[in-house]
């Protein structure tokens, strides 16, 4: 059983929208909630095994308040209740508050510190781990290439804004307004072909072990998981390497506070989770994932529907 939340995105600011001006955003009450989730898995039985955080645990407006560090305190205390491993992702918004050198000393570095279970690069947030028997979790880095939380002077920086300015020719870096590809704006990012080749040798390990493997990200790489907009810059080469084995049985992302679902044509799953953010005080957005030999089964919460997806 593993407990899943996506964009807590906490700020002590008053209420307010999304960049569109149409969607309402609660950066206070994201605590509160936060709370309730971590309450009622506290009290499952059977206990959960893990809680997978898929990302803007906090708001972006933090780092011009100075608040950036305090903000992600109240998180991690919160998470910290719970007697289980925490797996976090890191998004665009984590990453507009630190950067990759800064988060890897946070608490949001869930990678652990030793062993060869990540990509040799260790500013990159990617590994795996098995929470059950036969089962693997993957969590993935998709702003390993990124112009976000890197200097603009590394090799990292140069090449991820040459990607981007390929296909975005705007002013504005985060507008998708005119692209033939909208999900090349700043706000995503991408995959190196080190994480990639990293990703292929575990999918192997886990196809010659018999596993299951759950994937998680902080940006869908489905398209129809999607809007078309919130989407992994090379969304194709990770389905690929995925595609070419058996064994993964579905792709957990946030990114996109509407949420999102699909089954591709190899069978695998793919749940966009709805955003903590955009919900009211009188609701929640969170659930419990129970894996089984042929099907996981979401209990969600507020927001989130309940759903059955068989392997």
């Amino acid at each position: 059983a593993l407990g899943v939340i996506a964009d807590i995105q906490l700020a002590d600011a008053e209420d307010g929208h999304d960049f569109a001006g149409c969607r309402r955003r609660y950066y206070r009450h994201s605590l509160r909630l936060l709370r309730e989730a971590v309450r009622e898995w506290a009290g499952e039985s059977p206990p959960i095994d893990c809680v997978l955080q898929l990302g803007d645990s906090i708001d972006g407006q933090n780092a011009r308040r100075g608040e950036a560090e305090s903000a992600l305190q109240q998180v991690l205390e919160v998470l910290g209740q719970l007697s289980v491993p925490v797996h976090h992702a890191w998004g665009n918004h984590e990453l507009y508050n630190f950067s990759r050198a800064r988060l890897v000393h946070t608490g949001l570095y869930s990678r652990p510190a030793g062993g060869s279970d990540g990509p040799p690069d260790r500013e990159c947030h990617a590994y795996h781990c098995s929470p059950a028997p036969r089962l693997r979790l993957v969590v993935l880095d998709t702003y390993d290439v990124s112009t976000l939380g890197t200097e603009p002077g590394s090799a990292r920086y140069q090449e991820s804004l040459r990607v981007l300015r390929e296909k975005n020719p705007n002013d504005d870096l985060n507008s998708p307004e005119g692209l033939k590809e909208p999900h090349f704006v700043a706000f995503n990012g991408g995959f190196s072909q080190a994480q990639l080749d990293w990703f292929d040798e575990v999918l192997k390990l886990s196809d010659e072990n018999q596993e299951k493997v759950i994937v998680m990200a902080h940006v869908p790489i489905h398209p129809l998981a999607s809007n078309g907009v919130c989407l992994a810059w090379n969304f194709e080469a990770a389905l690929a390497v995925i595609h070419s084995h058996g064994c993964v049985v579905c792709v957990l992302a946030g990114h996109l506070h509407d949420g999102a679902y699909c089954q591709d044509c190899h069978g695998v799953h793919h749940l966009t989770l709805e955003g903590l953010i955009e919900t009211p005080p009188q609701s929640n957005a969170f659930g419990t994932l129970y894996v089984y030999e042929d099907k996981m089964v979401l209990k969600g919460r507020g927001r989130i529907p309940d759903r059955v997806m068989h392997f």
